[in-house]
């Protein structure tokens, strides 16, 4: 669609809302005739150069599908209609799992952001989807009346809603993209279909979006505490860069407790251990020194493991908005107090070591 999109902000809050809300989208569907776009199952190089540019996190929200409807083969009357976020990542699983398979996308404006996470934040909701539907005049290019969603994007649905304003039913499909052709033989799930996964790779390829936010900082980090501190507190900086954005993830699953904040707490201890050992162990530090040193090195190293694990709240659905709001207002608090300890520690550390120079 090339008109500026209105229909996303026109979301009814009541039943009382909803005559309003369908003369809105008629009325812009009346001004503005739909274009069905054309699509393939192919992942070209220039697709697969927004995916690494994607997972590195540059330009986050520009890897955008434009909304609208889109044909893949030959589709006809009778022929499946799957809805998707316009995060191209999003839409580029669905389109190469449907390699062979005549069909529709309906392609929301989940405003660049995938599946799981826009169901969280409400982008992937009911009003959109009827938007969509009626906006494209879908009820006039196909026969039936069903449209098959992503399982994970269930949270932010209300199907009988979208049934009543539009008269389509949901139908929620796998977990899984690449497990369509399969689903499409029985529209029925499988178990194994169903499960969510937090797989070994699945958790890797959260990393380097994780490093590259954090470069900068760690860098600036580094270079304080190596000015105050010398280069084996710069080593710990990274270090904790290195622990919050890639072992944590890594180990995720081996950590006991349930929430992120304190299997990042006990991982930033346990890192800690063999550099604290290594600091108490040493003879050019006076014995207070050395405990400060080491209390300081525990302070900042547990507390930014276990602000950096919170940000992998957003990547697997063992959490919910709910439960990461108590996280963070429990939490929070506590790493904050724990940094800034630490940080008034290193500093009195480093002003000590610096007047023994003098």
């Amino acid at each position: 669609m090339d008109n500026k999109d209105t229909g996303s902000c026109c979301q009814p809050d009541s039943k009382a809302d909803t005559d309003q809300f369908i003369r809105m989208i008629d009325l812009n569907r009346n001004s503005h005739a739909p274009v069905i776009r054309e699509t393939t199952s192919t992942i070209s190089f220039r697709d697969r150069s927004d995916h690494f540019l994607a997972r590195l996190g540059v330009n986050r929200m520009g890897h955008i599908v434009e909304p609208g409807i889109y044909r893949q083969g030959n589709p006809d009357a009778d022929s499946p209609v799957f809805v998707s976020a316009n995060y191209t990542l999003s839409f580029d699983a669905l389109r190469s799992s449907l390699d062979g398979i005549d069909c529709y996308i309906l392609v929301i404006d989940t405003k660049g952001i995938n599946v799981w996470c826009a169901a969280g934040k409400g982008t992937f909701g009911t009003a959109e989807i009827v938007y969509r539907i009626r906006w494209s005049g879908l009820s006039d290019i196909i026969k039936h009346r069903n449209i098959i969603l992503p399982q994970l994007s269930a949270p932010g649905v209300s199907a009988h809603e979208v049934r009543r304003l539009s008269g389509f039913k949901i139908e929620y499909g796998p977990v899984r993209a690449r497990d369509l052709p399969e689903y499409l033989k029985t529209h029925t799930a499988t178990p194994e279909m169903r499960r969510v996964r937090f797989t070994f790779r699945e958790r890797l390829v959260l990393t380097p979006i994780e490093l590259t936010h954090i470069v900068l900082p760690t860098l600036i980090a580094a270079l304080i505490l190596y000015l105050l501190a010398g280069p084996f507190a710069a080593f710990i900086a990274i270090l904790i860069a290195f622990t919050g954005a890639v072992l944590f993830p890594v180990l995720y699953p081996f950590i006991p407790t349930q929430d992120f904040s304190t299997k990042g707490l006990i991982l930033g201890a346990i890192v800690t251990i063999p550099f604290a050992a290594t600091i108490a162990a040493g003879s050019e530090l006076l014995l207070w020194e050395r405990i400060v040193a080491v209390l300081t090195t525990f302070l900042l190293t547990a507390s930014v493991t276990a602000y950096l694990a919170l940000n992998f709240t957003g990547c697997t659905t063992h959490t919910s908005r709910t439960g990461v709001k108590k996280e963070i207002f429990r939490y929070v608090p506590l790493m904050a107090l724990m940094a800034v300890t630490g940080m008034l520690l290193l500093i009195i550390l480093g002003i000590t070591r610096l007047m023994e120079v003098i």
